[in-house]
């Protein structure tokens, strides 16, 4: 997807929050010339090293592969998001936005030099396999992950459907690396999933910033008021897990829940990397109390919407904290239809926090629990489970049975089984309720 910004092409591409300014070939030659002389040095040094492998190493040589090489190790040295891509998966990574690609189904990055896994995508082999956010991938079949690239790791992890990679992890708690074998799938990514939850109360999941998320959170606010009389009492935006997506998707999620002012900034060395982007009033959603859901597997364009909602008071930030990746990515696009993926700029929150390897901080820290039912607990019983109880002579009339008709009795039967077993889901339920009581409360 390509928007015009200040008279540049500029694509916003990929899980890494990709601001993508697309520069000619010629461009950068001329930019290189402008360098000064030192450069130049250094250029006919490679070239000289170049020749003398050409000519005299012990086998003929592919050009085409020492220069891809060459390129590989420059990008490497410089930050675990900056990569070369040939041809091949500078097209794949532009499939990927759409949603749908070939793989396992996990987000990674590069972190105290070793490969980690930001975030497994929900429904995908990775995550119905147990891989979890932190997790340290030490091997890809026999292969050491040591000094690989993100890039040759992906292209290692993908491959036709059926086929199986097993990965060795290494995962705090961990005596040892332990082996996960995987089959590979077609990832079908659904960016956005809703459900209502208690009467008026509505649950969002945005598992990645795809070319529609915001189009899919449109309906999906749409439909949670027509089921709810209209209007919302609150709302849960759950980003866990989300590895972050297309920039304009952040900004335009954000959007719809701020009025006006800041939604993020970017800062680089050229101007073409320095943008700010603003909230519009228009199309803003009413203000109800909203919970946003972050952990450690919440990052990049995620960490934005947090961010912003949290910087505005617009909504409070509940769960563990996040990633923490506030680069901003350009794609280059080169001659031979291969890309440069170069870090090029920091984003900022509109306060003008960086979350680099920082995060973003909830406001309530909530840890993930696992409910159990009281009713399944071992020594709990009730006055109805004990032999020949009588029933109570309801002055109103009523058998006081539940019908589900009343908002507070029926509230846990209205919420889905998941969620009902999801700690942080019904935290921030229970948040938004007595925040409502509150307001009650204080008129």
């Amino acid at each position: 997807m390509f928007k015009t910004i200040k008279g540049k092409r500029v694509a916003l591409l990929l899980a890494s929050l990709c601001v993508v300014a697309v520069l000619g070939a010629g461009a950068v030659q001329k930019r290189c010339a402008a360098e000064g002389g030192n450069d130049y040095e250094s250029i006919e040094l490679f070239t000289d090293v170049l020749a003398i492998v050409k000519k005299s190493y012990v086998e003929e040589v592919d050009t085409k592969k020492l220069i891809y090489g060459a390129i590989n190790g420059m990008l490497a040295s410089l930050d675990p998001h900056s990569s070369f891509m040939p041809p091949d998966m500078y097209k794949e990574m532009k499939i990927d936005t759409k949603g749908s690609f070939g793989g396992l189904g996990i987000e990674i990055t590069i972190k105290d030099g070793l490969l980690t896994v930001i975030s497994p995508i929900e429904d995908t082999p990775a995550f119905k396999a147990g891989i979890k956010a932190g997790d340290q991938i030490l091997k890809i079949e026999d292969r050491f992950t040591k000094d690989m690239t993100i890039m040759d790791a992906v292209k290692r992890m993908r491959g036709p459907k059926g086929t199986k990679v097993t990965l060795t992890i290494m995962r705090e708690g961990f005596d040892k690396p332990k082996e996960f074998t995987l089959v590979r799938d077609t990832i079908q990514v659904k960016s956005v999933r809703f459900k209502s939850m208690d009467q008026g109360y509505g649950y969002i999941r945005i598992a990645q910033f795809q070319e529609k998320t915001d189009d899919d959170l449109v309906k999906a606010l749409k439909a949670l008021k027509e089921e709810n009389g209209g209007d919302l009492r609150g709302l849960v935006l759950d980003l866990r897990n989300d590895p972050g997506g297309l920039l304009d998707q952040a900004v335009k999620v954000a959007d719809h829940f701020v009025e006006d002012g800041l939604i993020v900034y970017t800062e680089g060395r050229e101007k073409e990397s320095r943008m700010q982007f603003t909230a519009r009033k228009s199309g803003t959603e009413p203000n109800y109390p909203m919970v946003v859901l972050i952990n450690s597997g919440s990052a990049s364009a995620s960490e934005i919407v947090a961010g912003a909602l949290q910087d505005h008071k617009r909504a409070v930030v509940m769960g563990t904290q996040s990633f923490g990746k506030g680069s901003v990515q350009t794609i280059i696009p080169l001659s031979d239809e291969s890309g440069l993926r170069l870090t090029t700029a920091r984003y900022f929150t509109p306060s003008g926090r960086s979350i680099q390897a920082k995060g973003i901080t909830p406001d309530i820290v909530v840890e993930r629990a696992e409910i159990q039912s009281t009713e399944k607990m071992e020594g709990h019983i009730r006055e109805k489970d004990l032999e020949n109880h009588f029933d109570s002579d309801s002055k109103d009339g009523s058998d006081n049975k539940q019908k589900g008709t009343d908002k507070g009795a029926s509230a846990a039967s209205k919420v889905d089984e998941q969620l009902k077993s999801d700690y942080q889901v019904m935290r921030a339920l229970d948040l938004l309720k007595g925040w409502e009581i509150l307001k009650t409360i204080s008129k």
